[in-house]
């Protein structure tokens, strides 16, 4: 990666890291994952961080951690248990994934999560960036954490024109910040460059004034600071249209479905609910009712349209057409029967909990 090695020339790499680490140091946010350098919680975190505001995760991580303190407790824990206290928090296999880990950290690895970077790199669900973080903040190993944050304050201070979108561009990123870490404190370096990606370097408007690097940041020098970073649109988003159905029996009892144990929101509760179309001979509530019928032998009487609810993945728009329906006879077991107070205890997705709720509103 010579042009990196270019851009490096004349660049001081001692005094960025030194005027980073202790703008850190002294205006670092007060967040429950920093109180120590406990790798089992800083792993968590980063789980949890994954495409989730700080504000969000802050009550989910302390509710986490004080369900599951320990690498132990939620490896031992039913999955029903670890994906309802992630309730909300969306991006299911995250959690999936963390708790398969995690047993394997206590089968294998006597349950200290290991500090080499080919073994942590195979935990399922640890990808290059998680990884980095781990190794870097709880066991001060200097290895670079590059995620979007970073990648964005790089790419200004060094004047990077490559597309971030693109894979290639991690390893450009990666080359940059080996040469650039401070080796006597990378986990205050790494989390200097995310801190200050989420404070100050932010995507729109960054408050360059305030910046304690501005004065290593070439795009600053140059005035591009809002032209960088290059990243390529996303494709967008399909529409689904979909209809769902809170159904009940005659003593008040409510049927749910468990989604499959692959794909998209796996092992969640849900809703009945199907994919319909637009269609002049038959309307929505019509195809559901014969879904039901077809898919679990139930036979319902469907309200008229109770609202809409829609839900945006970054794949797919769910637009949810709601109704209720009492049902008149005992349907297949696929259906799970359940009290009210039960529905509690079991996980749903983000936009089967409005369904619930509009249901009960209605």
């Amino acid at each position: 990666m010579n042009d990196i090695k270019e851009k490096l020339h004349g660049f001081s790499v001692n005094e960025f890291q030194q005027d980073l680490i202790n703008w850190f140091l002294a205006e670092k946010r007060d967040l429950p994952w920093r109180k120590d350098q406990d790798p089992y919680k800083v792993w968590v975190s980063e789980i949890m961080l994954q495409q989730t505001r700080v504000d969000t995760v802050i009550p989910y991580f302390n509710s986490f951690i004080t369900k599951f303190p320990t690498i132990e407790a939620l490896a031992d824990a039913d999955e029903e248990e670890v994906l309802k206290a992630w309730e909300g928090l969306g991006y299911y296999s995250r959690v999936r994934n963390l708790q398969a880990a995690v047993r394997e950290v206590k089968e294998v690895y006597g349950g200290v999560v290991p500090n080499n970077p080919e073994e942590l790199g195979k935990l399922k669900g640890v990808g290059p960036y998680t990884k980095g973080a781990i190794l870097s903040i709880a066991y001060n190993i200097p290895e670079p954490a590059v995620d979007g944050n970073v990648m964005r304050v790089i790419s200004r201070i060094l004047s990077i024109w490559e597309d971030i979108a693109k894979p290639k561009a991690r390893k450009l990123f990666e080359e940059a910040i080996y040469e650039l870490i401070d080796k006597e404190d990378p986990s205050s370096f790494n989390q200097g460059l995310m801190e200050l990606g989420a404070l100050i370097c932010t995507p729109t408007s960054p408050s360059c004034l305030l910046c304690p690097v501005r004065e290593h940041c070439s795009a600053f020098v140059e005035g591009v600071q809002a032209e960088l970073p290059i990243k390529s649109k996303k494709k967008k988003p399909k529409p689904l249209q979909m209809a769902a159905v809170v159904l009940y029996d005659n003593e008040g009892n409510l049927y749910i479905h468990k989604r499959p144990s692959t794909g998209l929101l796996a092992n969640l509760w849900e809703h009945p609910n199907v994919e319909v179309t637009q269609s002049k001979s038959k309307t929505y509530r019509e195809q559901l009712t014969e879904y039901l019928e077809s898919e679990y032998e139930a036979k319902v009487n469907l309200s008229e349209l109770i609202g809409t609810v829609e839900h945006v993945f970054s794949h797919l728009i769910w637009n949810i057409s709601v109704y209720s329906g009492e049902v008149k006879n005992k349907p297949k077991e696929t259906l799970k029967r359940i009290t009210k107070q039960e529905l509690e205890q079991h996980a749903f997705p983000v936009s089967h909990q409005k369904i619930t709720k509009m249901w009960g509103e209605h």
